[in-house]
């Protein structure tokens, strides 16, 4: 801390007045409804949540202020010093009033949908309807229940409660007046509109025009008139709702309702957690009934404060699908794997009898750990490989990568960080010493320009998108460069739409700006950078002019940009994939360093470098040590100390050669037979590279010719089917442990159901792997084993955590590293003072232009793009088989121009197939005119049409990461759709 500042100088203010006649404190600029809560003293609130505006429109919060005429409304009236606030008889005769009011306007009863509006119905795609968009349902009119979907009769959330703890009751001669009863809406896959419930308090609208700034909610007419509409008063489900359930949480009365919460309200249980998907990490809340979950709420976590997205508030019941794995599988004798069978098999949940048999736990543990000892004791330890998975714990990826190099021998172990920010990472660490990022999403708010390159956070990433949305609001400028113009360009000051495959060009134009005009940080460049003379000898031949018709954004737009970042109070750069899946993907991040550190951005509030973390847990478990060449904490096998460290810690022989990484794995595995590091078996836990590799025939011929796998799952994936042996996982949301979130916070997620059938928890599967190895392991068998697994980790990595205890996770959820003691609240913002490189300072290296390894030519004359979609994540092996998620987007879609599809001589939802030099694939073609001409994007979630078939596997020669960003592709108009495509959720 500044010794300048005292400690006194960082708390609030606070300023005294009377509540009741009682002298109480308020904070400084703090609502009397506040102020009186935190002094015990309830107020009834209808329009009021918190984390948003005050509005002050039900007057169901009135207080009595002396020598004031009228009531005050308390949710949006400031205390101030020497007020004398009453909540008197006068009061609260008015608030019981504006309550009976509200409730003599609300249902006798609830409604319910018939089975044509339920979920899985209220989707679909028809010839000749624009691909994947949602429709409405015939026949889903509600009908009268006796206890409808908001409870029991005559209950209405909030409202309900504050009546009945206020004693209000409503006069027959008051229901008599009762407002005309709109209908219902019900054409939403996730959720029920019954504006019959409606008390126009605006939460809704707040919730999504300021808050997730979504902008499809809004208030229409006037007075008897007025009421809640989305877009054009469209019906909810054909409307541009996104479907984050923001409005849902908000609404007081069950208005707006997750048609989940069908029938009694009332649960066993709530159970707070993390969100299993992005690596945003936000934290919920499972609502369990009779060990299902279901509905969640967002928490007020430190990175959502509540909010949630699509996937997180609705994605949740793929765990309750009826293809979850629950028996140990062994493929039955003398039958072949054939990658071919993957795209053909049906996907009902009978359909691996075919090809496996159940068997005990100890039958098939045998088998599964025995040949992987057999092999690794009659070819040698680099015979094994593992991959771990982003989608577990920090505990699991720990303990696994401990199993590889523990008991198979090498560091023959990684997962899919190399599949996403490898680059990224080896460019972070060669340049500022850490793989993490330097500031949090939200520390948006406090920058003056925010720098969005090869992401699509409304997209992939969406709670931390809104805090990008709400800092636009305030007057940042958000500045979007990428191929294709996405949703967050519709908030963007500039947008730098710039031609596949040229990065490194615009980027070095940028740097040439700011040294050229005499706008670099002198002083930063002096005292915290080495290499800046080499930097900027290497960019004098990049001016804008010069990169202008290379990048195709004009030299004085790329100028104007450069200025803005150079002389913003904090200018902030958030990348996606679209930066680091390319062969110069590590060149791409160098250049990202070098301008933040050209600029002095970087070490302050609104400042730095974020790359934006695609899976729940790949920074926790890159941290962890879930890759080939690093143990945990970043620490290089290479590196003597660090090997002769944990050689003693784990008392064992480690190998100290950095392993192979995925992509090197499957070509390992189709050596020839004298080599003898060829790879025979793997165990692969909870990842899916017969979907997420590039090349996906090479991965599967390579997968298939494995003289052993085993495959730990939670579906019969498309890895799986490959498998010798397949173990049933838990899901996230039936396991205790912790993942680390983009924002370098540890967080907590608890065990909020058990299990289905004979699914064991990962963490007992890998020590029973290790026991077949060999390893005595003595971890307890429960949830303090996790906390046994967790304390070792934190040692091995006690550098960045050591201060972050369990029991401090228990009592606090979240707690971001560095965290050193006990006493620390972590460091939001690093590299303040120095970086953490061996000499403290930022390490620059020039980029040069590298041309992606395969352009368009005549015969192949398109870019291929590929990434996320919203309700889609991963391989899809849960969001597919999450009922709402899959009514959403339930088919494969190619993203076109207009002018190329036109060119084609298609239509949007008609069909098209696009093949590369390895592959192809047919899909619906979708008009998105963000996508530039010349460009297909296809998300890579489906099966039947897998992306990756056609991607191109070659490498960035330092992050080792595939180019799955650009390959030359052809398309042409029609095709044969792949039958029983889906996974029988809607399909």
């Amino acid at each position: 801390m500044n010794a300048s500042i005292k400690p006194t100088d960082l708390m609030p203010q606070t300023v005294e007045f009377k509540l009741n006649d009682q002298p109480v404190k308020a904070y400084e600029g703090e609502t009397i409804l506040r102020a009186a809560q935190r002094h015990g003293v309830d107020i009834p609130h209808l329009c009021y949540k918190d984390g948003l505006r005050p509005d002050g429109n039900c007057r169901a919060c009135v207080v009595e202020i002396k020598g004031e005429r009228t009531l005050a409304p308390s949710c949006c009236r400031t205390a101030t010093a020497g007020l004398e606030v009453l909540v008197s008889d006068r009061a609260v005769k008015s608030q019981k009033m504006v309550l009976e009011m509200l409730l003599s306007d609300m249902p006798d009863v609830g409604y319910k949908w018939n089975d044509a509006a339920s979920p899985a119905a209220a989707t679909g795609d028809t010839p000749g309807s624009s691909c994947g968009e949602p429709k409405s349902s015939p026949g889903a009119s509600p009908v009268a229940a006796g206890d409808g979907d908001r409870g029991e009769a005559g209950q209405h959330g909030e409202l309900s409660d504050w009546a009945s703890r206020m004693g209000v009751t409503v006069r027959p001669e008051l229901r008599a007046l009762r407002r005309e009863q709109p209908a219902s809406d019900v054409s939403h896959p996730a959720m029920a509109v019954n504006l019959d419930a409606c008390i126009q308090c605006n939460r809704c609208v707040r919730a999504c025009r300021e808050e997730q700034v979504n902008d499809v909610i809004g208030y229409a007419n006037r007075g008897a008139h007025s009421q809640i509409v989305f877009d054009l008063n469209d019906e909810m489900g054909n409307s541009s709702c996104v479907a984050c359930g923001e409005c849902v949480q908000a609404c007081p009365t069950g208005a707006l309702m997750a048609k989940s919460q069908v029938g009694s309200q009332v649960v066993d249980k709530k159970v707070d957690s993390v969100c299993p998907f992005c690596g945003v990490g936000c934290l919920l809340t499972y609502n369990v009934k009779d060990n299902t979950i279901v509905s969640v709420d967002g928490r007020d976590g430190p990175a959502n404060h509540n909010r949630l997205c699509v996937k997180g508030r609705f994605g949740f019941d793929y765990i309750h699908n009826p293809q979850r794995l629950t028996m140990p599988l062994i493929r039955k004798p003398g039958v072949p794997k054939d990658p071919e069978s993957i795209g053909q098999f049906n996907r009902n949940a009978a359909d691996w009898s075919e090809v496996f048999r159940e068997a005990t736990w100890e039958e098939a543990l045998v088998l599964a750990g025995g040949k992987l000892k057999e092999l690794r004791d009659t070819h040698g330890k680099k015979t094994l490989a593992g991959f771990g998975s982003a989608k577990g714990s920090n505990e699991e990826a720990y303990l696994f990568q401990k199993l590889v190099r523990t008991g198979f021998g090498s560091n023959n172990v990684d997962h899919c960080t190399r599949l996403c920010h490898a680059s990224s990472v080896a460019a972070l660490l060669e340049g500022v010493g850490s793989g993490a990022v330097s500031n949090q999403v939200n520390d948006v708010e406090h920058a003056g320009l925010i720098f969005v390159i090869g992401s699509n956070p409304t997209t992939n990433h969406p709670v931390a998108a809104t805090w990008m949305k709400n800092a636009a609001k305030r007057g940042a400028k958000i500045v979007l460069a990428d191929p294709r113009i996405t949703d967050i360009g519709k908030h963007a000051w500039r947008t730098l739409q710039f031609k596949p495959d040229t990065d490194v060009a615009m980027l070095n134009a940028l740097i040439h700006t700011v040294i050229e005009e005499g706008l670099v940080d002198e002083d930063f460049i002096r005292h915290r950078a080495n290499n800046y003379e080499a930097l900027k000898e290497n960019v004098k031949g990049y001016s804008p002019e010069a990169m202008a018709p290379i990048c195709g954004i004009p030299a004085e737009t790329l100028r104007e940009v450069a200025r803005e970042f150079a002389k913003s109070k904090g200018s902030m750069v958030l990348w996606g994939m679209g930066v680091s899946q390319h062969v110069h993907g590590t060149d791409n991040a160098r250049c990202l360093i070098a301008l933040v550190t050209v600029t002095g951005q970087i070490g302050k509030p609104g400042s730095g470098l974020h790359p934006l973390r695609g899976q729940n847990n790949v920074q926790g478990a890159s941290d962890a040590g879930l890759i080939p060449m690093m143990y945990p904490n970043y620490q290089r096998v290479t590196n003597k100390a660090a090997h002769d460290w944990f050689e003693k810690f784990w008392d064992t022989p480690l190998d100290d050669q950095p392993g192979y990484t995925v992509v090197e794995i499957m070509g390992k595995i189709l050596a020839d037979d004298n080599d003898p590091h060829k790879i025979r078996g793997m165990y692969i836990m909870g990842e899916n590279p017969a979907m997420s590799d590039p090349d996906l025939n090479h991965a599967r011929h390579a997968l298939a010719t494995l003289e052993h796998l085993v495959v730990q799952d939670i579906f019969m994936t498309e890895t799986a089917w490959l498998a010798d042996v397949v173990l049933p996982a838990t899901a996230w949301p039936e396991k205790t442990g912790t993942v680390s979130n983009t924002d370098r916070m540890v967080q907590l997620g608890k065990q909020a159901i058990d299990p289905p059938g004979d699914a064991r928890a990962d963490l007992w599967i890998i020590q029973e792997i290790a026991k077949c190895v060999d390893l005595n392991w003595n971890y307890q068998g429960d949830h303090h084993g996790v906390a046994e697994v967790y304390d070792e980790m934190r040692q091995a990595m006690h550098a960045a955590i050591n201060g972050i205890t369990w029991e401090r996770l228990e009592r606090e959820s979240s707690v971001t590293y560095p965290c050193l003691t006990a006493e620390d609240p972590g460091e939001p913002t690093v590299f303040v003072d120095h970086f953490d490189t061996d000499d403290g300072r930022v390490h620059l290296v020039p980029a040069d232009i590298i041309p992606a390894n395969e352009r368009p030519d005549r015969d192949y004359p398109f870019v291929l793009i590929t990434g996320r979609q919203l309700e889609h994540w991963h391989t899809g092996s849960m969001t597919r088989r999450a009922t709402v998620l899959d009514a959403l987007e339930p088919i494969a879609t190619a993203s076109m121009c207009g002018a190329d599809i036109q060119r084609l001589s298609v239509e949007a939802g008609d069909v098209i197939t696009i093949a590369s030099r390895r592959g192809q694939v047919t899909l619906r073609v979708r008009r998105d005119d963000g996508t530039p001409q010349g460009a297909v994007f296809v998300p890579f979630a489906y099966y039947e049409a897998a992306a990756n078939m056609m991607t191109n596997p070659a490498l960035d020669p330092f992050g080792k990461i595939p180019e799955f960003k650009y390959c030359a592709v052809a398309i042409h108009a029609g095709g044969e759709l792949p039958v029983n495509a889906g996974f029988g959720v809607n399909a």
